[in-house]
């Protein structure tokens, strides 16, 4: 999250003409392009499905010469714009980062983020060099968008309130299929609605979650996300108190039992075979996730009771035994892979904006948690390319990859699209913004670290702490220029103890199995 950014819309903290950041180059040469230092040639894109059938091909791609033919095939099938065998169809990776690169640049200029041209030109060389040479990359929908609608949809994740209302959940069901249309993935907790238990107002008994669970994931299975070939990607969330728990836990578990045996029957196996095993079974276009409190797994270690509770009322609905619950979770994840399990009071005490409210969500994949109706564009910075060639970790290259990285999603949070005005009022009110990293198994089998193991561990915490303090220094940077983001202020207590808290763990960064420069880095970063 960029802590201390501006929005520069009708949301913005009001702030005297911003001065814009200087900004240098360091992995560029001013009057070298970065196009031109790299050898180029053309390919054929091709991409063959199960039965050899070829599902998509593209003559005459044009790639630098060190990208792989899997590289070539996913950014031509998925990214290049344009309808194929149209004039207007991309067909060089030059095209597709000029796309992104000039029109982040131009929105920057426009935004007040540069001081000068000269570090205008800067960023935009440096940004082309980190994506040509795939160090980084953006998340699908600025590639898939930006640069085609004037102001398009660029998060990849989205977090959406859901009320105890049919309207509400009517609602939820339209923002998720435009999201999904826009190549966004969506999640939301479903422990407002009241459970199967419990009674409607008008006479009758509720539906439950997850009955509605059932449409969504039908909804979500026949929308591609972008218009392309991918599926739409989704989680849902229970709260372990709800009285409809043990449902949720079991019920994509035992629609993988009916998948096996239509699969035993002769049904084909592959999941995205369209009338196969897992085209004719529920739950299958959306991760499932319990959310579990300090008090739930002390009651787990302890052996002791656990009860579930009427949304509507509060009263006790049920009675477990919490180890039980326990093991129906593991059982199931184990049939499936589902559901996963967030800590919901780790999650909350590393809160940031803890004064706007907490947090009862993720995105799909769950590196996103925040708010309700907020959104967040992703970028991911590839770590095996800051790797010198005697296994040595570059951690200024990295730091610098980390400042244009954050610097051109803070761009983007002012001149994106969001599907509601709520969604759009938050994000310019707290700019949330979401940078990882890649490739860490290979890097860790470079450096022959077992991936279980704390040495493994260890590496991946300094780089994470180099990583996050530097997105922070960075935040703090644009900032300092434009002024900050303006759910700071009532946020600034709970903000700057996270901040604390991630100093403390950096300082507490073991002394074994880290490089000394990167472990030194890392600490000071914080």
């Amino acid at each position: 999250m960029a802590a201390e950014s501006s929005a520069l819309s009708s949301h913005a903290v009001s702030v005297s003409k911003p001065q814009g950041l200087i900004f240098t180059r360091y992995f560029t040469v001013k009057g070298k392009h970065p196009f031109d230092l790299v050898r180029w040639e053309k390919r054929t894109a091709r991409i063959t499905g199960a039965d050899g059938r070829v599902v998509f091909e593209q003559e005459g791609v044009e790639v630098p010469d060190f990208w792989s033919q899997t590289a070539t095939n996913i950014v031509a099938q998925k990214y290049f714009h344009g309808r194929l065998g149209t004039p207007e169809r991309e067909y060089s990776v030059r095209q597709l980062i000029s796309r992104v690169v000039d029109t982040l640049t131009a929105w920057g200029q426009e935004g007040g983020y540069f001081a000068d041209e000269e570090s205008a030109e800067a960023f935009a060389a440096e940004l082309a060099h980190l994506l040509l040479h795939q160090m980084a990359s953006f998340n699908s929908p600025v590639w898939f968008n930006v640069g085609v609608e004037p102001h398009p949809q660029c998060s990849a994740c989205f977090i959406n309130s859901l009320k105890d209302s049919m309207e509400s959940i009517l609602d939820l069901a339209k923002i998720e299929g435009m999201l999904f249309k826009y190549g966004s993935g969506t999640g939301t907790n479903f422990s407002v609605l009241r459970s199967s238990k419990e009674p409607l107002a008008g006479g009758g008994v509720a539906s439950g979650p997850v009955s509605f669970m059932r449409g969504f994931d039908s909804f979500a299975g026949v929308i591609k996300s972008g218009g392309k070939t991918r599926r739409a990607a989704k989680m849902v969330i229970l709260n372990v108190d709800h009285p409809d728990i043990v449902a949720f836990i079991k019920c994509k578990a035992e629609e993988e039992k009916k998948a096996h045996a239509l699969i035993a029957a002769g049904f084909p196996a592959g999941f995205e075979v369209e009338g196969g095993a897992y085209d004719s079974v529920q739950y299958q276009n959306a991760n499932h996730s319990v959310r579990v409190t300090d008090d739930f797994m002390r009651a787990v270690e302890e052996d002791g009771w656990w009860e579930t509770r009427a949304v509507t009322t509060g009263e006790v609905m049920g009675r477990y035994k919490a180890r039980e619950l326990m093991r129906m979770m593991a059982e199931a994840a184990w049939v499936c892979g589902d559901p996963g399990i967030q800590y919901d009071t780790t999650i909350n005490r590393w809160h940031t904006c803890k004064t706007s409210g907490r947090i009862n969500a993720s995105n799909p994949c769950s590196e996103y948690m925040f708010l309700d109706d907020t959104a967040c564009n992703l970028a991911s910075l590839n770590l095996m390319k800051f790797v010198d060639g005697e296994g040595n970790f570059q951690t200024e290259a990295f730091c610098r990859a980390v400042d244009t990285m954050i610097l051109a999603q803070e761009i983007i949070v002012d001149f994106a699209h969001y599907p509601t005005p709520k969604i759009a009022a938050n994000s310019h009110e707290y700019r949330t913004l979401g940078l990882g990293y890649a490739n860490l198994g290979a890097l860790l089998m470079s450096e022959g670290l077992p991936y279980d193991s704390e040495e493994g561990r260890a590496l991946a915490a300094a780089i994470t702490a180099l990583m996050t303090g530097e997105a922070y220094l960075q935040s703090a940077r644009i900032a300092e220029k434009m002024g900050p983001f303006p759910g700071y202020e009532p946020n600034r207590e709970p903000m700057l103890e996270v901040i604390a808290m991630h100093r403390d763990a950096a300082h507490r960064l073991p002394l074994r199995g880290i490089p000394q420069e990167l472990r030194q880095e890392a600490v000071r970063g914080w």
